[in-house]
């Protein structure tokens, strides 16, 4: 997925079973975000992401879509709920963690009104070195779009556990 391109829609289903699309967000800066039940790095920053999202969530969708082959979907429900995730889309076999070239989680793609990459990489500025944020990288890219303006940092390495693609 090349930055500053059109993201190809997409169609996951919920933990209930309802279908969900890309393209029903359009008109909506869209955050993607990669995410995992067992991985400590998504439970951090899920808290950080909800935060962020009660400010904008007139004019953001967020898709937090869980990957790992193995979680069950038992344990991704339970999960959402004891995070308040309003909703995890299961990308069971991995198909659209592939077409974003997703390798961790959390990793997050900032897709702009008009369905256009342009923000992939780490929510934050954690680190295995620095494990206090200091920066939201995710908080800037939004912003930066909601102000009318590109972000200025378009990518930064993916920080987090490792998507599991094999079980």
């Amino acid at each position: 997925m090349e930055l500053n391109q059109p993201v190809p829609d997409f169609e996951l289903p919920d933990l209930n079973g309802s279908t969900h699309r890309l393209s029903d967000h359009r008109g909506r800066i869209v955050i993607v975000n990669f995410w995992s039940c067992e991985c400590p790095h998504s439970e951090r920053t899920d808290k950080a992401i909800l935060s962020m999202f009660v400010q904008w969530q007139d004019d953001v969708s967020m898709l937090t879509i869980a990957s790992n082959r193995n979680e069950s979907a038992e344990a991704l429900k339970e999960a959402a709920e004891s995070r308040r995730l309003p909703q995890v889309l299961h990308d069971a076999d991995c198909a659209v963690a592939n077409l974003f070239d997703a390798q961790t989680t959390p990793h997050v793609f900032v897709i702009d009104k008009d369905g256009i990459l342009r923000y992939r990489g780490a929510v934050d500025d954690v680190t295995f070195r620095q494990w206090k944020p200091t920066r939201f990288f995710l908080d800037e890219a939004v912003e930066s779009l909601l102000a009318g303006q590109l972000p200025t940092l378009t990518e930064s390495p993916a920080y987090g556990c490792v998507i599991v693609r094999e079980v």
